[in-house]
């Protein structure tokens, strides 16, 4: 299969708060190995049977203060108008986790437990009668971004079973490092959106991911945002600096995160489009 690169440059409770959103959020539970996970779904109006997205939360978990993040009640509410169910699996939650962005050792690594967590979902979802089999893909930011990439190499199709797979993949701002130099590669198209200025994950290390995957993954894009930082897909979140972050691809650990409003626009009109095809 042929690597397609491209860079493009542009000039209380876990379920409560989605009701504040446009779009109306369910409470469902599911088996993810050994453990039971929450998760908070959204489904277009009308019986379907409509495609859906399995979307894996960030560090800082699916929630703040108990309250649904407002960054992913937007995409919920721009892929549902796209036609989507989406499903949001907390991977921290159930496992009695907060936020990890300051942790060095996460017992969820993205590489584990996540990729079991984003099976799972995927597999509660083909078993709904209003979601189609065959059409279910996957998205993440951050950690979530990073498990992306771990869920869609061709060493975890094992993690299919007799199910129909992923479709197609989308990643937030990764963490290409370790795949960079583990001989990555896709199963299915995957594409991935990050800041040409994020100094939490470099865009140069997708960049070289991408170009030692050619010649043996399914198509794999990658769009980088000139003035973008981590996060440039909030709303109205001016960029600002955070410390201690661990694992960064900076060791001092300070970061800047914060919308690109450019970035941003071009993410939601991107993402579905590309879902899509």
């Amino acid at each position: 299969m042929r690597v397609f690169f491209m860079l493009i440059t542009l000039g209380a409770s876990l379920f409560m708060a989605a009701a504040h959103g446009a779009t109306k959020a369910e409470s469902v539970e599911f088996q993810a190995g050994d453990i039971k996970l929450n998760g908070i779904l959204f489904r277009p109006t009308g019986a379907g049977p409509f495609p859906a997205i399995v979307a894996l939360h960030a560090c800082g978990g699916l929630t703040k203060n108990g309250q649904f993040r407002a960054r992913y009640q937007d995409w919920a509410d721009a892929l549902t108008a796209a036609g989507y169910v989406v499903l949001f699996p907390d991977s921290f939650g159930p496992r009695g986790l907060g936020s990890q962005c300051r942790a060095h050792e996460r017992p969820v690594r993205a590489s584990r437990l996540r990729v079991i967590d984003a099976d799972a979902a995927r597999h509660w979802l083909q078993a709904q009668s209003y979601v189609v089999p065959g059409r279910i893909s996957l998205l993440g930011w951050s950690h979530g971004g990073t498990s992306v990439l771990w869920a869609v190499r061709r060493h975890a199709a094992q993690q299919r079973n007799r199910a129909p797979d992923f479709r197609s993949a989308v990643a937030f701002y990764p963490s290409c490092r370790r795949s960079g130099v583990t001989a990555w590669s896709a199963r299915i198209p995957t594409l991935i959106l990050i800041g040409k200025a994020d100094d939490w994950e470099h865009a140069g290390d997708c960049a070289q991911m991408l170009a030692g995957a050619r010649g043996r993954s399914a198509a794999a894009n990658l769009v980088t945002y000139p003035g973008a930082y981590h996060d440039f897909d909030r709303a109205n979140d001016p960029v600002h600096e955070r410390v201690g972050i661990a694992n960064t691809a900076e060791p001092s650990g300070r970061v800047h995160v914060g919308t690109q409003p450019e970035a941003r626009a071009d993410a939601f009109k991107r993402v579905p489009e590309w879902f899509a095809r």
